[in-house]
């Protein structure tokens, strides 16, 4: 079988200081790409930079908000992505395509399926993939925290063996990069290294998240099975060097080897995209966050929070308010509280669509 594998581009990876697009090293990152692809790997690539390189093209008469700022840059900077993009892979006699997604794009089963598929005829005639917020319209509250986000949704969604994430920084430090005495964490076990406290949380200036939004994706990633590597986009070969297994400096996160399904794997990423909340007494959450696999049933409910209709995400809090997980749930919420605390009554949550964070 072949390897599958889906790469993360950074907008600070993409341009120079001035905003403009770094089209050297955008080719050497082609390069690498069009080299793994021919040698049997299968690559996805999630690329940032398309704001960045529409602020190069135009000067506005006036002064813009966030939002049309986004949206203008955004629809101008994407045409001229995908054109370089196109033009460097066709040097390499490689065919690449261009899918534009929403959050909303992953919050139902059947969008989500849909995407997959898409995705998947691609890969099965040998098209890479190049997948992108469309911030033109990706401007509501339902926005990912950028694309290491969606990257780690996408890899998740296509049963990657790896995500690698390309930031303009080495890996994950337990201090500041820029400080000396910092060192590289090598290897991350998400069984028990907890780090959050020595994550830098500043941001680029180009791009929406930081580190500890590519932490959390990774964390997320490897307990579904996935190796996420995080490395800097800026080391020559970087990505030939990672896949053959050559030893450079980046963070891994050791990947889980418990089997997860492919619905429980959309749960786990949809937290996002929740309607409601229920909230369960300390003797369903003890049984919840036990060893073995179990269903929500309405005897351990206490509280039902939101409008929601059967089959919508809903988040699992105990009695404190903190998540316990995420579901697919068997009731509306006028159903879930007419059953609140009842026994012999069928589960609120099956356990094939319940995600247990833990």
């Amino acid at each position: 079988m072949k390897e599958r594998i889906t790469v993360k581009i950074g907008s600070q990876i993409l341009t120079r200081k001035d905003g403009t697009l770094d089209v050297t090293r955008m080719s050497a990152l082609v390069d690498q790409i069009a080299e793994l692809h021919k040698s049997g790997v299968e690559v996805i690539l999630v690329s940032s930079g398309a704001v960045a390189s529409g602020k190069s093209e135009i000067k506005v008469k006036s002064k813009l908000d966030t939002i049309s700022a986004r949206q203008l840059y955004s629809s101008i900077g994407q045409v001229k992505l995908i054109n370089r993009y196109s033009d460097l892979f066709h040097q390499q006699n490689i065919t690449c395509g261009q899918i534009l997604a929403t959050k909303e794009d992953f919050s139902t089963r059947r969008h989500y399926l849909n995407q997959r598929n898409c995705m998947s005829v691609m890969l099965e005639n040998k098209v890479i993939p190049i997948v992108n917020e469309n911030d033109a319209i990706s401007v509501t509250g339902l926005m990912f925290t950028d694309n290491d986000e969606m990257s780690g949704l996408v890899a998740t969604m296509m049963g990657c063996e790896k995500l690698i994430i390309l930031s303009n920084i080495d890996g994950i430090y337990n201090g500041n990069p820029s400080d000396p005495k910092s060192e590289i964490f090598k290897k991350i076990d998400i069984t028990k290294d907890n780090i959050e406290d020595c994550i830098q949380s500043s941001k680029s200036s180009t791009g929406r998240g930081g580190m500890t939004t590519k932490y959390n994706i990774a964390r997320k990633a490897a307990e579904e099975g996935i190796e996420v590597i995080i490395a800097n986009g800026r080391r020559d070969n970087i990505l030939v060097d990672l896949i053959k297994g050559k030893d450079v400096i980046s963070t891994h996160f050791i990947p889980s080897t418990k089997k997860t399904t492919s619905i429980k794997k959309w749960i786990a990423h949809s937290e996002g995209f929740t309607k409601g909340e229920i909230y369960v007494n300390q003797n369903a959450k003890e049984v919840l966050l036990g060893d073995k696999a179990v269903s929500l049933l309405p005897v351990g409910v206490t509280q039902i929070i939101g409008n929601f209709e059967t089959d919508d995400v809903v988040r699992i809090m105990d009695e404190k308010g903190k998540l316990i997980g995420i579901g697919k749930t068997a009731y509306s919420s006028e159903k879930a509280k007419e059953v609140i605390g009842k026994n012999n009554k069928k589960a609120i949550i099956h356990y094939d669509y319940l995600y247990i964070e833990k």
